[in-house]
């Protein structure tokens, strides 16, 4: 229990420090958000028939504060502590410039869309390569194995984007099969209803392919671990007693050769919701990729600032699933109590 309680404090002291330490990134550098957002608020009234000198700065630092929940006049202290506790007692990161909302609400109703397309992706590419992955070892030097490896090598060569990008020319513009952009069809009404399910399904069909390809990485060091494991000798005591061949490559070559990937596929998480960004403006998939694109296009602080804390929070958790779950694939782990510390 000690073991997870420290490793709880650990994700969220990392999550405090990635936070802190971006406030103030955001607040210090050269053209700061408050200043752009200062300006770009100074030019509005002026455009609006008044002048320089006659608009309100009053209301300007109001305004800066209400986009940005901080205030422009306050030490850098003071605003960090303000930020801080509106964050964590009334999650407020502060008002989209760009969509005139308060970025809260847009990150919670885009979440689910990019969990969906990210997760599903990966889950599919790293099980079928996992089976891919051990049917090549025990076919090693056979055609199919050798057909396979140079596929895997190929595959780790070529960007996701570039396989988005020509998913998209060739299933959405060659041959129009799958929607170009969106997620779902407006005709549809939103709800548990299969004409809706089916929507969401189809619109999703290419981001969740494109994520399937970037998760297929993991077949060619599966096939070595599982090789490796083979050629060990408590396999051979196993064979010698009797036990059934399916059982000895599920629970003994297929269980430890798991472990070094399994790591690797938490870590994934956290990294195919980092690469959503490019993913989903390529498929114009309007979730939390695609509005921190939008957001950085139009230099939208407070938006980006809430995108970083969920990307940040993303990638903790995965590493923390991990860490939790190791045990159940390797008992002798046994939740970290027994680890070696250096």
């Amino acid at each position: 229990m000690n073991y997870y309680v420290r490793r709880i404090g650990m994700a969220i002291l990392v999550l405090f420090a990635a936070t802190s330490f971006a406030f103030v990134l955001f607040r210090s550098m050269p053209g700061s958000m408050e200043t752009i957002l200062k300006t770009r608020l100074i030019d509005q009234a002026v455009a609006g028939g008044g002048s320089a000198s006659q608009v309100d700065q009053e209301r300007i630092d109001r305004l800066v504060a209400v986009y940005t929940n901080v205030n422009p006049d306050q030490p850098l202290y003071i605003a960090y502590f303000n930020y801080m506790k509106d964050i964590i007692l009334h999650q407020d990161f502060g008002q989209s410039i760009w969509r005139q909302e308060p970025v809260f609400d847009i990150l919670f109703r885009k979440m689910p869309w990019s969990i969906f397309i990210s997760v599903y992706g990966l889950i599919l590419g790293m099980t079928v390569s996992l089976l891919l992955g051990a049917v090549m070892a025990y076919k090693e030097g056979s055609r199919f194995d050798s057909a396979l490896t140079v596929f895997t090598i190929l595959n780790q060569t070529i960007p996701y984007y570039i396989v988005a990008i020509l998913s998209l020319i060739a299933f959405a513009y060659i041959y129009p099969i799958f929607p170009t952009g969106g997620r779902y069809s407006p005709a549809t009404t939103p709800g548990f209803n299969l004409p809706f399910m089916t929507s969401v399904a189809y619109h999703a069909a290419l981001p969740i392919f494109s994520g399937f390809i970037a998760g297929f990485g993991g077949a060619l060091a599966f096939r070595g671990n599982c090789i490796r494991e083979m050629g060990k000798g408590y396999l051979r005591v196993a064979r010698l007693r009797g036990i059934n061949k399916g059982r000895i490559a599920i629970r003994y070559v297929g269980r430890n050769a798991v472990l070094p990937v399994y790591t690797g596929l938490m870590m994934g998480i956290a990294g195919i919701f980092g690469s959503s960004i490019i993913l989903e403006s390529i498929f114009q998939y309007p979730a939390v990729g695609f509005a921190t694109f939008g957001a950085l296009q139009n230099r939208d602080y407070p938006l980006l600032m809430g995108a970083f804390v969920f990307f940040t929070t993303v990638t903790i958790i995965g590493v923390l699933i991990a860490d939790f779950t190791y045990g159940i694939i390797d008992p002798r782990v046994r939740g970290g109590e027994e680890r070696e510390t250096y």
